[in-house]
């Protein structure tokens, strides 16, 4: 079982980056979800999959994996691209495609 050690992307519904900060050490699913035939409810018997822990750096989630026996693989956070733009920006004079009324 194979954990993922990994710092989590912000909300995509908000602007700000909150929960952001910490790293996530999660493991990877066993075995595949399958569907009740009943009732139509997706379920697993991996109960590892409900483990999710946060840790301050990387090397602190490492360490733990390590101290744990635990095998695992760190995926590296993508740099935040943001544009600087305000709103005044969107009635500038020599604006490409000129906003008309």
């Amino acid at each position: 079982m194979t954990a993922r050690i990994y710092k989590p992307a912000r909300n995509a519904m908000q602007s700000g980056t909150g929960k952001s900060n910490q790293w996530m050490l999660d493991f990877e699913p066993a075995t595949p979800r399958v569907i009740d035939p009943l009732m139509g409810w997706t379920s697993s018997d991996d109960t590892q999959k409900q483990v999710r822990m946060s840790f301050d750096t990387k090397e602190e989630a490492i360490a733990y994996a390590q101290k744990a026996g635990i095998p695992y693989q760190v995926y590296e956070p993508k740099s935040a691209h943001r544009q600087k733009i305000s709103y005044s920006d969107n009635f500038k004079w020599g604006r490409v495609g000129q906003w008309t009324h």
